[in-house]
């Protein structure tokens, strides 16, 4: 990592949840590292009214107890505050002219980042405001918007908010942030896939058998059960994080790792998904909901027994779905992904299950029961990569049983310390570094795809959701979409997967 340029990050929603418990302590760690810039500052934008040293007092909640006390004050001095209506224009020269001064003030040249920490509803209104006051304008110093999904709720309104964004700054100005992306082991799938010769020949429809991502939650709604009646596992999980990952799975080699080069491949993917008509999705997407159940002698409520949610709610806390990609290289090779709350346990990870030996050599004389290879590539927890394969028994005979053979990131942090992802994605877009941001078109494209399985759930009311007991992995149905196989169960401990499991 090479530091930033100087510049000033403006966060809009800074009285929030995301700026204390996120932003803030990445910042710091950044700041820790040496990776901001000597002339650099935070100004924080909300309609609560705080001063300088009251916001600055508020953003160490998060931070740790035992910081170097030089360091932590460097880091508070860089941090300011503004009150203002963000959605009244006329509160915008305000704030234009609290920036210009807080800039002559550090020496810092006039390069603004623009960090839309809010609600969606502000996701238009804001770029306007700043456009009205010429702060979208990049002829002095760069102008960057970094905007929090969800990037719409459906294919509609995904447009309508790319072409507002549009109105006001240039596509190559415009950050979505995905802090998915953000994660280690997920931008380790381009190394995996492009930097072995062991992978890159068999990542293809001549070796692997299907493919299937999982993301799963030990939690409910927890409180957010208003947001989540309306939202549910597809717009809160599917078509941004799921898919982003079946991207970078499932894409070509570019030609260079730069941003638009990779993000041009994910493109192509989400363009070669094999659409699921309306009247097909039943056959190739299941949702369910969470319901009472006993957790380890405790009893827990199901879905709509949570506050905020509709007593009759039918949001999927559940859903599962198997696809195919129509191109050369992954011609009739399933991908199913899963994702839900209230599961076992809280883990999300690619699994790779490649076809298995032509020829079952070491057969029933040997009593032995034929397994395929598996690459797990783990993203939380216990981040690291899982290959399983077959080998000998000792003793007499050609016993194969499947063995582990793993790596953890953990073990690389003596020498090199693991970013967060929103460290990660904060010094990116400081650099101008978009290729872990999604790019509009690509958000549409995901939405393009997922609309008519919306659009069937909306329109069928005969289109069953399931119950699944909290705790469980999802409705029983589930497994009759996987032909030739079962889902994987995974536990917290990658190391000893299929030896013992850890929820």
């Amino acid at each position: 990592m090479k530091q930033a340029e100087s510049h000033i990050l403006v966060i809009f929603g800074a009285s929030g949840d995301l700026t204390k418990r996120k932003l803030i302590p990445a910042l710091l760690e950044l700041e820790k590292q040496n990776l901001l810039p000597e002339a650099f500052a935070v100004l924080g934008v909300s309609r609560t009214n705080l001063s300088d040293k009251e916001f600055r007092q508020r953003m160490t909640e998060f931070l740790g107890k035992n910081e170097d006390e030089n360091l932590l004050e460097k880091f508070l001095n860089r941090l300011y505050y503004q009150s203002i209506s963000t959605a009244e224009s006329y509160e915008y020269p305000i704030l234009k002219d609290r920036l210009l001064t807080i800039a002559k003030e550090n020496l810092i040249p006039e390069n603004f980042i623009f960090y839309l920490s809010t609600p969606p509803q502000l996701y238009e209104i804001i770029p306007n405001n700043l456009a009205s006051v010429k702060l979208n304008k990049s002829d002095d110093g760069f102008r960057r918007l970094i905007v929090e999904k969800p990037f719409g709720t459906d294919l509609n309104s995904s447009r309508e908010l790319n072409k507002n964004l549009l109105n006001y700054f240039a596509e190559n100005q415009i950050y979505r942030i995905d802090h998915y992306l953000g994660k280690e082991s997920v931008q380790n799938l381009l190394v995996t896939r492009f930097s072995n010769g062991i992978f890159e020949p068999i990542w293809n429809h001549n070796f692997i058998h299907h493919i299937e991502i999982t993301s799963a939650e030990s939690l409910g709604v927890e409180g957010r059960g208003g947001y989540y009646d309306h939202s549910g596992a597809m717009r809160d999980m599917v078509q941004n994080h799921l898919l982003q990952l079946v991207g970078l799975v499932a894409m070509e080699p570019p030609v260079v790792v730069e941003a638009d080069a990779i993000r041009n491949e994910v493109l192509k993917v989400f363009q070669s998904l094999r659409p699921i008509r309306e009247e097909e999705v039943e056959k190739y997407v299941i949702r369910g909901q969470y319901i009472e159940s006993h957790i380890k002698n405790d009893l827990v409520k199901g879905y709509r027994q949570e506050g905020g949610v509709d007593p009759e709610s039918r949001t999927e806390t559940f859903m599962a779905m198997k696809f195919f990609i129509d191109n050369w290289r992954w011609a009739g090779v399933p991908f199913y992904i899963r994702t839900g709350k209230k599961l076992p346990t809280r883990v999300t990870e690619v699994v790779i299950h490649f076809k298995k030996t032509p020829h079952h050599l070491f057969g029933n004389q040997y009593n032995t029961e034929q397994t395929a290879n598996q690459l797990v590539i783990r993203i939380q927890p216990d981040e690291g990569i899982l290959l399983k394969f077959g080998m000998k028994v000792p003793g007499a005979g050609f016993r194969v049983q499947s063995v582990n053979m793993d790596f953890h990131y953990e073990d690389l942090a003596d020498s090199q310390r693991l970013p967060t992802a929103y460290e990660r994605l904060l010094l990116d877009c400081m650099q101008g570094d978009a290729t872990l941001y999604s790019r509009g078109d690509a958000v549409e494209k995901a939405w393009e795809y997922v609309q008519p399985i919306m659009n069937a759930w909306q329109n069928d009311p005969d289109i069953p959701i399931y119950g699944y007991p909290a705790g469980t992995w999802g409705p029983d149905v589930t497994d009759q979409l996987i032909e030739d196989g079962q889902w994987r169960y995974p536990c917290k401990n990658l190391s000893n997967d299929g030896t013992y499991c850890e929820l």
